[in-house]
């Protein structure tokens, strides 16, 4: 328990770092201390400009559909795509960046359970085992918040299904 303090030390003003008083009862906000004719330091009108050039540095001249996201930390990881035909929340890509593809785990294009012509279940271990192979994949996942975010196929092509697109 604090020891209470005398009327007097209340009624003393409060003492700043830089050792001037400060009553706190003369300060209507902080806002009193900004100075608003000066322009602030991080603001750039040309810095859209700079941007702008150094993305069509890295696309090397071509267009892309959109500049993809991670979902969890909006940090950029695509800046040359193509958009899926079909699903239209896809994309692929050659070209990434903040991307970590996990070699060590391995995805497979699985088939499950097939139905023979009687329409009963068959068993894939009864497949040989050329058959049973699918695509093999590796998991992609963002590298500042590890996020997964797409597959990593044979042809070396990031495949993005769990992305934010922006236009380009």
């Amino acid at each position: 328990m604090e020891p209470e303090k005398s009327k007097e030390a209340a009624s003393q003003p409060m003492e700043a770092e830089a050792g001037d008083p400060v009553d706190p009862r003369e300060l209507v906000s902080s806002d009193d201390e900004i100075d608003y004719s000066v322009e602030p330091e991080f603001y750039d009108p040309d810095l859209d400009d700079v941007d702008e050039r150094w993305v069509n540095k890295q696309r090397k001249g071509r267009t892309s559909d959109a500049v993809l996201s991670c979902p969890a930390c909006f940090t950029t990881l695509c800046l040359d795509c193509q958009r899926h035909e079909t699903y239209v929340n896809q994309y692929r890509a050659m070209f990434v960046c903040n991307c970590k593809v996990k070699t060590d785990q391995i995805l497979r294009e699985g088939k499950g359970k097939q139905k023979n012509c009687k329409g009963k279940a068959a068993d894939s271990s009864t497949k040989s085992e050329g058959e049973n192979k699918g695509a093999v994949y590796h998991p992609v996942c963002c590298k500042v918040c590890s996020t997964e975010v797409g597959v990593f196929d044979e042809d070396e092509v990031y495949h993005f299904f769990n992305v934010i697109p922006s236009n380009t």
